[in-house]
């Protein structure tokens, strides 16, 4: 069951405390002030009517009571505020007077578990809070009287929560989770005799002669490794075997000392094991013959996750996803900050342009019309153009950029705080490192850091002030 708000607040416990610990901090008094908003709750309710109507239940009305949404919202905002894991937060939000009544908990209420916040998070999903980033737009064009006139957008990495990928640590990676995927399968179907053995051990041996290897820096050397490499893949493909038997006995067993759907959930998820070891069995062999590897795996627990050839010095190989990040601003000045629109983000590497048309299709559905957009130097002029018809356009280091002098270093000025953006974004709020696995977690990690520094941006802004003109006098008219 549904619910929005939480408990009323403890009216004896509120007269007993001090005034100061009734009144919240200065940002956390703005940023109350704009979540108090019921706009934002809608967003959950039809969600949670479109869930309960694709599932055929009636989620809205009926079931446990959830967390309250209200309360959910400022919790997660917290969290990307301050960077502290789920567990951590709610201890300190338990602990915290302020911070309690900024999240709607009375003094007697239980703080959620940080268990029920993790897991309503992946439930959520990203759609959610993109629908939320775009109402914390409107209310600030609306109620703040923000006028977006100008854009800057450029791409970031946001790198997957994994170790660097190399052919034999994957081989070891599939080792070790066939086998326990396998046991996984015989618990929940007893009656399977079959059992994949963990070679782990084996390939271990392999890993550290592998670096012990790697010292001698000769072509005797390279040849040692591919040895070792394939002989791990090797192993990956007894194991693989072993697990297909393992499945096959699951599938024809009748056996019902577990409910079906964990049965089902164990073999589903030996079943994609299985598939991500014949990928690296496979991209392991293609690596020595010399073939092309195309969607190559680089991780078993993060199998969305893409190589990204970025070409800088320092780290010329990411891993993860690229994010672009579009901000608009009412100006150009120096220092201007802005909001940013939904994010957009596709594994692997990715052209500049091929998410411009969806950050594009966020500005005609918030209705904001520009009349300046920077850009970095990997966008296309012509395909960017062609997206914004009727802006004009400005790509750093492009000879064919139109205006003065003034405008062009103007504009060149702008699009570098971008990049300060970015940077802003990451250390502040937590983006380009998610912890969440998967493109899907991915996007929602980076969802709730962009909505939470636009809850900051936008809760800075003063309202516009209405100036009406006074009346003439005498003093102002000259009369006696």
């Amino acid at each position: 069951m549904l619910r929005l708000h939480g408990p009323s607040p403890d009216l004896l416990f509120d007269a007993l405390l001090p005034d100061e610990a009734k009144v919240l901090p200065g940002e956390l008094a703005m940023l109350d002030a704009l979540l108090s908003d019921p706009k934002l709750l809608v967003a959950f309710a039809q969600h949670w009517t479109q869930a309960g109507a694709e599932e055929h239940r009636a989620l809205v009305e009926r079931g446990r009571p959830t967390t309250p949404m209200a309360t959910y919202l400022r919790v997660m905002v917290l969290k990307h505020r301050t960077g502290f894991g789920y567990e951590t937060l709610m201890q300190t939000v338990a602990d915290s007077l302020h911070l309690r009544r900024f999240c709607q908990i009375p003094l007697s209420a239980a703080v959620p578990d940080e268990s029920t916040i993790r897991k309503l998070t992946r439930r959520i999903g990203p759609d959610l809070v993109d629908e939320l980033v775009r109402s914390v737009i409107e209310a600030a064009i609306v109620d703040k009287g923000f006028r977006p006139r100008a854009m800057r957008v450029d791409s970031t990495v946001a790198g997957a929560d994994i170790r660097y990928p190399t052919d034999i640590g994957l081989a070891a990676d599939a080792v070790r989770v066939l086998a326990r995927a396998g046991r996984k399968v015989v618990a929940a179907v007893p009656k399977v005799t079959a059992r994949v053995r963990d070679r782990s051990r084996a390939v271990g041996r392999r890993m550290r002669a592998l670096s012990r290897t790697l010292k001698r820096r000769s072509g005797e050397a390279k040849a040692d490794v591919q040895c070792l490499t394939e002989a791990s893949a090797a192993q990956v493909k007894v194991s693989i075997r072993e697990a297909e038997k393992v499945l096959a006995q699951a599938k024809r067993s009748r056996s019902r000392a577990v409910s079906p759907k964990a049965r089902a959930k164990a073999m589903a998820a030996l079943a994609e094991v299985i598939g991500l070891a014949r990928r690296v069995v496979d991209q392991t062999a293609k690596r020595f013959a010399g073939e092309k590897i195309t969607n190559r795996l680089v991780s078993l627990f993060d199998p969305d996750a893409r190589p990204i050839r970025r070409g800088k010095l320092g780290k010329p190989n990411e891993f993860g996803y690229v994010v672009q990040m579009a901000e608009v601003t009412a100006n150009t000045r120096r220092g201007a900050r802005g909001i940013l629109l939904p994010l957009k983000l596709q594994a692997g590497s990715t052209h500049e342009n091929t998410l411009l048309p969806a950050t594009v299709a966020e500005l005609k559905r918030l209705g904001i019309t520009l009349k300046e957009a920077a850009f970095d130097a990997g966008f296309g002029r012509n395909a960017t153009e062609g997206i914004l018809d009727g802006v004009k356009v400005f790509i750093a280091g492009s000879t064919d950029n139109a205006g003065s002098r003034r405008t062009r270093r103007r504009l060149a000025r702008y699009r570098v705080g971008a990049e300060g953006r970015i940077s802003h974004l990451k250390r502040g709020y937590g983006a380009g490192r998610p912890r969440l696995k998967g493109e899907q977690g991915t996007r929602i990690w980076e969802s709730w850091s962009a909505l939470a520094y636009n809850l900051d941006t936008v809760a800075a802004i003063e309202p516009p002030t209405t100036n009406r003109r006074r009346p003439p006098t005498k003093e102002t008219t000259g009369a006696a």
